[in-house]
């Protein structure tokens, strides 16, 4: 790996994660100074700031063990590990009911992200594969995770009234996107019809935590034709498929 921009202090900070975790509460700050080659001021000063943010925790004896904040990682990386697995299980069911394209994706930031998709046997394939980016107020999946946030949340994300858009049926205002979301939220379920691509139509419905956070969603995109025989349909399957995965997590909707 290029080390032009490498940050010697988190690598620091990484050793010293690696070495309480495999021993915890065996190594002093003095002691990890010495196995680590690391000078006593800077340990200090590193053990310090990962103390304060819970990445490790020091006993009565001074000795160090991985803090809660490592805790927190490790179940977030297996619910994510686990929400793709869960999803590609019961996705296939939804597929083959509505010989549709499935996929699932996540919030990031103002953009939706793609994570996985169980593809329908059809000759239509869709972009929008994992590791994809769209602006989310264009997505069905991304309203309807947009809906979940609060007023702050969206101006935040949204400092402008003016939207960029997809096609020429996008929403173009902040005004128009919020009044969406607000319907959205209240009904579950939310649509783009043409929005990302013209003469396709999608419907997402959102996975929900036990707190009722939405975690991601899951959708169903169909050309304009096809989506004029299916809307009732994909839409009952996808509120199915959600609920389904959403119960793998405390939550339904």
């Amino acid at each position: 790996m290029d080390k032009k921009y490498w940050v010697p202090a988190l690598e620091k900070a990484d050793g010293i994660l690696r070495l309480v975790s495999e021993e915890p509460h065996k190594y002093r700050l003095i002691d990890m100074s010495n196995e680590l080659s690391i000078h006593k001021s800077s340990m200090y000063s590193i053990l310090q700031t990962m103390e304060a943010l819970n990445w490790v925790e020091k006993n009565i004896n001074d000795t160090y063990a991985i803090g809660s904040a490592t805790g927190r990682w490790g179940n977030a990386y297996s619910q994510g590990q686990n929400l793709i697995t869960s999803f590609h299980q019961e996705a296939i069911v939804t597929r083959d009911r509505l010989q549709e394209t499935i996929q699932l994706a996540q919030l990031e930031g103002d953009e939706v992200l793609y994570l996985a998709k169980e593809e329908a046997p059809t000759i239509v394939r869709l972009a929008s594969g994992p590791g994809t980016k769209f602006p989310a107020h264009v997505t069905a999946l991304g309203k309807v995770l947009l809906s979940f946030l609060d007023d702050t949340e969206l101006d935040s994300l949204y400092p402008t009234q003016e939207l960029t858009s997809a096609t020429e049926f996008s929403l173009k205002t902040k005004t128009d996107l919020v009044k969406q979301l607000r319907i959205i939220l209240d009904e579950g379920i939310a649509f783009d019809e043409h929005e990302v691509i013209v003469g396709f139509c999608c419907v997402s419905a959102p996975i929900l935590s036990q707190s009722g956070e939405a975690i991601a969603a899951v959708s169903c995109s169909m050309p304009q034709h096809i989506w004029e025989k299916k809307k009732e349909l994909a839409e009952a399957e996808i509120r199915q498929l959600a609920n389904r995965l959403s119960h793998f997590y405390g939550g339904s909707k």
